[in-house]
């Protein structure tokens, strides 16, 4: 069976690179176009990856993924913060919302695909 992933991405070309990838990779996917749309399709979708945009409308995916951690049918999914926020301590931000890991974008399709799977392991 395929692992699911939930990217979460408002950018229209983002949205359409990545997904050309996750199908690369042999994922099945979902996305979600704000924060508050992530916190739904977490919970209704039940991904096993969460890619989740930092800069997002409606709700931020800083509080999208607190949201998502506070849910306990979503708080064990594994959330990749997948950003071009790339300032000191932006990283450590995404951590802390509740992040498992970071990927500055814009990023290669083997950083990708090796983020997810590292996710996947654990």
């Amino acid at each position: 069976m395929k692992k699911k992933i939930l990217l979460v991405e408002d950018n229209p070309a983002t949205i359409d690179v990545v997904q050309k990838e996750l199908e690369f990779l042999g994922y099945e996917y979902a996305v979600a176009n704000d924060g508050k749309e992530a916190v739904e399709k977490a919970a209704s979708y039940t991904p096993d990856v969460i890619i989740m945009d930092i800069s997002l409308p409606k709700m931020d995916g800083l509080e999208a993924s607190t949201a998502i951690r506070k849910n306990p049918k979503t708080a064990s999914i594994p959330i990749l913060a997948a950003t071009a926020r790339a300032l000191p301590g932006d990283k450590e931000k995404c951590l802390q919302a509740g992040c498992n890991d970071y990927i500055a974008k814009p990023f290669t399709h083997r950083e990708l695909g090796a983020a997810i799977k590292k996710l996947l392991k654990d």
